[in-house]
């Protein structure tokens, strides 16, 4: 799915202004709000746009502590063992990955022991064969996408 310049202009407002209304978006911009509508609709559609609720912060949750945890499996079990991660709330997102792992896996924790409750748990899973666990330490990119944005729709502007 091709972004356009138009498009990379109401992500970046989406990004910057998440609580906006649609008809407010429509005039920063200088477009019809039913051409804006339709933009959205199609970014959605298209799966550019996944998602509109607020990003949550684990630490302000009670859960300061970040963990990637790399997952050796037996073969032919890595849709068990991902189904089985989706029911430990600690895990908050999950990957295949090639290299030394099968999957990889975010976890949040409360402090180290619960943390190693939460490693225990996945050890313990039918599949999973041994795990790999990096404490991050401070985080130096946080969560970010206005910049691939931008340079999205820079390149759109070049195309043209």
């Amino acid at each position: 799915m091709a972004v356009d310049a138009l498009d990379a202009k109401i992500l970046r407002l989406l990004l910057e202004q998440p609580r906006t209304s649609v008809r407010e978006y429509a005039r920063l911009l200088g477009v019809a709000r039913g051409t804006l509508q339709a933009r959205l609709d199609r970014l959605e559609r298209d799966g550019v746009i996944t998602g509109t609720g607020p990003r949550l912060s684990p630490a302000a949750l009670g859960h300061p502590v970040l963990a990637f945890v790399q997952i050796e499996v037996t073969q032919g079990h890595l849709d068990d063992v991902g189904d089985a991660l989706a029911e430990v709330p600690e895990i908050i997102e999950a990957f295949s990955i090639t290299g030394g792992g099968d999957l990889l896996t975010r976890v949040v924790a409360r402090d180290a022991g619960h943390l190693e409750d939460v490693v225990q748990r996945l050890i313990q899973l039918p599949g999973v064969v041994r795990t790999r666990t990096e404490i991050a330490l401070r985080q130096h990119v946080p969560y970010r996408m206005l910049p691939l944005v931008d340079a999205v729709g820079a390149q759109a502007g070049h195309q043209r």
